[in-house]
């Protein structure tokens, strides 16, 4: 299937390793120029070679500064900006009495203001492209609480009303704006979950009950299984879906 995707020029916002760098990966696969940002400069230059990205610069998506930096140079180094992948993502897991204000502030500035000052920064280039797509990566708990993972439950439904809002000012513009929430998806944030959780457990015990338990299919999913979806959403065949929010959990939702 030929998606068009040839020439996009594309931000990927938590791109240097899990689902992120599957993201940027199959985009640079299928001829994107692709830019990427992360916390670790290391680990983001490192990916940024390996894949094949156009731009690579270490950025925190809860800095505003560093934000409007990634976004600027970014723009200079690909021509423009078609398409931002709202991905970066950090886990606050456990129940309401666990979570500290502190919890809840990188929560809400990791899931929500990244979102809004990322789309923000990257709006007036879309415009002067003509159009443009967004993708926000949430979770099935936007949708389906699970007070285990609260603070999630609750920013990632903003999160997702932030997604339907955006889709329908924007459609005029014509940019499109969609969400893909998904379930137990092994990223780098298990390991953070694991900690809190099961810390006695051994890893792979501990993911294969999650799974076992919560995950109809019964496993958890590979991130390249969620990428497919998001290249998808940027392409030329997605042309007539906005304000979407689609899951990629194994029929995880609990919900029609």
């Amino acid at each position: 299937m030929k998606l068009g995707l040839e020439g996009r020029r594309v931000l990927v916002t938590g791109g240097s390793k899990g689902l992120g760098e599957a993201i940027a990966r199959e985009l640079v696969e299928e001829g994107a120029l692709v830019a990427i940002c992360s916390r670790s400069e290391d680990e983001v230059r490192a990916t940024g070679e390996a894949i094949g990205a156009t731009y690579a610069q270490a950025a925190d998506v809860t800095d505003p500064e560093q934000v409007r930096d990634f976004v600027a140079r970014s723009a200079e180094a690909l021509g423009g900006i078609d398409a931002l992948v709202n991905n970066a993502g950090r886990a606050h897991p456990g129940n309401f009495a666990a979570l500290s204000d502190e919890d809840w502030q990188h929560d809400f500035e990791v899931k929500v203001l990244a979102l809004i000052r990322c789309s923000r920064e990257a709006l007036p280039h879309m415009r002067r492209a003509g159009g443009g797509r967004i993708v926000n990566v949430g979770a099935v708990y936007s949708r389906m609480p699970d007070p285990t993972f609260f603070a999630t439950s609750v920013n990632r439904a903003a999160g997702n009303n932030f997604t339907k809002a955006l889709a329908m000012e924007v459609a005029k513009d014509g940019i499109l704006v969609n969400g893909v929430n998904i379930g137990f998806v092994i990223t780098p944030q298990w390991d953070n979950i694991h900690r809190r959780r099961a810390p006695d457990q051994p890893r792979e015990e501990f993911l294969d009950q999650m799974a076992a338990q919560d995950v109809p299919l019964g496993r958890m999913g590979r991130p390249d299984e969620v990428s497919g979806l998001v290249t998808f959403l940027l392409s030329d065949r997605a042309s007539y879906i906005t304000g979407a929010s689609i899951d990629v959990a194994g029929g995880m939702g609990r919900y029609v």
